[in-house]
């Protein structure tokens, strides 16, 4: 198959397209052809060795944690799923090697959903870490109607998707974006505010009795920013901070969670849920998708075109 690897760890000019075998099929896993890869920032994270400390690697490392794809093959224990079903995934595993850059992936059945239909390939695609993300972080602080929260990064990928899921529960939603963004926050159901010195000041002007829950998804001062328009001063929760738990907050790394994923297909189908695909990439041109992730001026998401 053909796959985009690192034979060390690297940054963007390491990548390779490279020729490697098909990934061994375990007892509960499906093997997907992919259609297309979401990137995120933990990949090429992951690519440069940044998570060593707590997650092997083993190379060629084939990157990657997004999938949409059709099922081509199944393990003798993975009957949640049968061949040509169309699936989506966050296909993280306890070690980096096998990842979604590729024709073919191996997914444990605890990794997938059925893809919505509502979403093509590319939105499919971009769906299952950010959508997981947002998701679980809203679970996690309780957000519902009526309530008031404040997301930071509105229109990234992670943010976006929060937006959208917490006015389906009926909240609320101030979102910090630059000026560029501010209609598209708007069509999304959130009330825009320019992000950077002010920012507390201007959120008050919004919500003078304060907001019931706040989301950190891009640091640099979010969290401290957050506790000082907070009712409760504990209910702000990072993906960034690691040090939010000290300041009495809550910290997150996304789970794969088969019957969240599955919720969020259904919000999608619903028409209450939509992915914003900032750009397309080939696989060959995998490169230029991680470099563009790194700049941190995408709104949505960029999407690697496999098949």
């Amino acid at each position: 198959m053909k796959a985009i690897a690192l034979n060390k760890y690297g940054g963007p000019g390491d990548l390779e397209l490279m020729d490697l075998p098909e990934p061994r099929l375990g007892p509960d896993s499906v093997l997907v052809r992919v259609k297309a890869a979401g990137v995120n920032p933990v990949d090429w994270k992951v690519g440069a060795g940044y998570l060593d400390p707590v997650l092997d690697a083993h190379f060629p490392l084939v990157p990657g944690w997004d999938v949409a794809g059709v099922v081509e093959r199944t393990g003798p224990d993975a009957g949640e799923f049968s061949p040509g079903d169309e699936v989506i995934g966050y296909v993280r595993k306890d070690w980096a090697q096998n990842g979604t850059y590729a024709e073919l992936v191996a997914a444990p059945v605890r990794t997938l959903a059925r893809k919505p239909a509502a979403l093509d390939w590319h939105q499919a695609a971009g769906l299952p870490l950010v959508g997981l993300t947002a998701y679980q972080s809203l679970e996690r602080l309780g957000v519902g109607e009526g309530q008031t929260v404040l997301v930071h990064a509105a229109a990234g990928g992670v943010g976006s998707l929060a937006v959208q899921i917490a006015a389906a529960r009926g909240a609320r939603v101030i979102g910090t974006a630059s000026e560029r963004n501010h209609d598209f926050l708007r069509t999304l159901g959130a009330e825009p505010v320019v992000y950077g010195e002010g920012l507390a000041g201007r959120v008050r002007e919004l919500a003078p009795d304060g907001v019931d829950a706040a989301f950190d998804f891009v640091g640099g001062g979010a969290v401290d920013v957050s506790q000082q328009v907070l009712r409760d001063r504990s209910r702000v929760l990072s993906i960034v901070d690691h040090d939010v738990a000290a300041k009495g907050g809550h910290y997150l790394f996304v789970r794969p969670d088969p019957e969240d994923l599955a919720a969020l297909a259904d919000l999608a189908d619903a028409g209450k849920l939509t992915v914003e695909v900032d750009r397309v990439v080939p696989l060959a041109e995998t490169a230029e998708a991680w470099r563009h992730n790194q700049s941190g001026r995408t709104r949505g998401k960029v999407v690697i075109e496999v098949s």
